[in-house]
């Protein structure tokens, strides 16, 4: 049985003002590239281009602006089936970053692997982390490789709700992991990759400036989430969605209704805000932060974009925001689906 406070949006108690920044000062600059199928995610380069992954071809593309989009190379395995496929996608650190690191769905399992990168083409591609489980939904599927050149991973219950709550298994988790796949040093349970529990779909990680890691989660009947994420800490799915009075279950810092505002998915931290792209919601939200708060969301006024998958900084300054209209829940338009540049003039 589900517990929850009788008001559902219980961070209103330590709402923040909004930032000096409006949201509509945020507009849609230039389309970078357009016809894309099912584009997942995207990894920027050193020369400000970007690596993007198609969930149901299993293709990276490279993208760049005033310039045609080319296919890099293709994933070896993938097998797409609902929600599975090739989905998040990440750089090598450095400057001259020499592989990508890719999550994806085999017939087996979802798995993080690491793929040769020359600086055109793909190469040949490893193992790096194996055996979460895999549904046609719930899949998780984020990556994101942190300063310290460790990774975080977000993984889903894989249809399994009780999983979530199995600290033995990889579903309904986020895990963080050495380049290498193996536990990263530091993580709350001795030999194990799992930093947090008790997620039901985490579909976007940041981390603020501060080095404070943020996750999206999408809900069931009740509420999405926004999570601080603290190591070692259980999130409550699915004794609890949303704010719980178990003092066993960490509370998160925003709530959406998953029927009609958000089914959040990729998330970018700039400065003090971060930026929630929804697919159901089809709006991207800004979300002011303050240390460990977080205030009431704000819709950024793009205008009809349809479903959004994921949103990310850009070397210059910009955000790249990826629609999601081809991915068998949206209504494609003649041109998606498209990566948009978005600036703050």
């Amino acid at each position: 049985m589900k517990v929850r406070w009788v008001l559902s949006f219980v961070v209103a108690l330590c709402l923040i003002p909004a930032s000096p920044a409006a949201a509509t000062e945020f507009r849609v600059r230039s389309a970078i590239a357009t016809n894309l199928t099912s584009p997942w995610d995207l990894a920027f380069l050193p020369d400000g281009s970007a690596l993007v992954s198609e969930r149901d071809t299993g293709r990276i593309k490279r993208v760049k602006r005033g310039a045609r989009t080319v296919t890099v190379g293709t994933v070896r395995g993938v097998q797409h089936g609902g929600e599975g496929g090739l989905l998040g996608i990440a750089m090598a650190p450095g400057p001259n970053p020499n592989a990508l690191y890719a999550y994806m769905t085999t017939a087996r399992d979802n798995r993080v692997i690491r793929i040769g990168w020359n600086g055109s083409r793909l190469g040949a591609q490893r193992p790096v982390l194996t055996g979460i489980p895999k549904s046609s939904i719930h899949n998780g599927g984020r990556i994101l490789i942190t300063p310290r050149n460790t990774m975080f991973v977000a993984t889903g219950d894989a249809a399994d709700p009780d999983l979530a709550q199995v600290r033995s298994n990889l579903a309904g988790k986020i895990l963080h992991i050495t380049l290498d796949g193996k536990p990263a040093p530091g993580n709350p349970f001795r030999g194990s990759p799992v930093y947090s529990l008790g997620h039901r779909n985490v579909q976007g990680l940041a981390l603020d400036p501060a080095g404070r890691l943020w996750a999206s989660e999408f809900g069931a009947r009740d509420v999405d989430e926004l999570n601080l994420i603290k190591p070692g800490s259980n999130y409550g799915w699915p004794i609890c969605e949303g704010a719980c009075s178990d003092s066993r279950f960490v509370n998160p810092k925003v709530e959406w209704n998953p029927t009609s505002t958000a089914s959040p998915s990729g998330i970018a931290i700039v400065g003090n805000n971060a930026f929630v792209a929804s697919l159901r919601g089809r709006v991207l939200w800004r979300v002011p932060l303050s240390g460990e708060r977080a205030g009431k969301p704000v819709a950024v006024p793009l205008g009809n974009l349809g479903r959004l998958r994921a949103v990310e900084p850009a070397p210059d300054g910009s955000m790249w925001l990826i629609t999601n209209n081809t991915d068998g829940r949206g209504q494609p338009g003649p041109r998606d689906d498209r990566i948009l540049r978005l600036i703050n003039p």
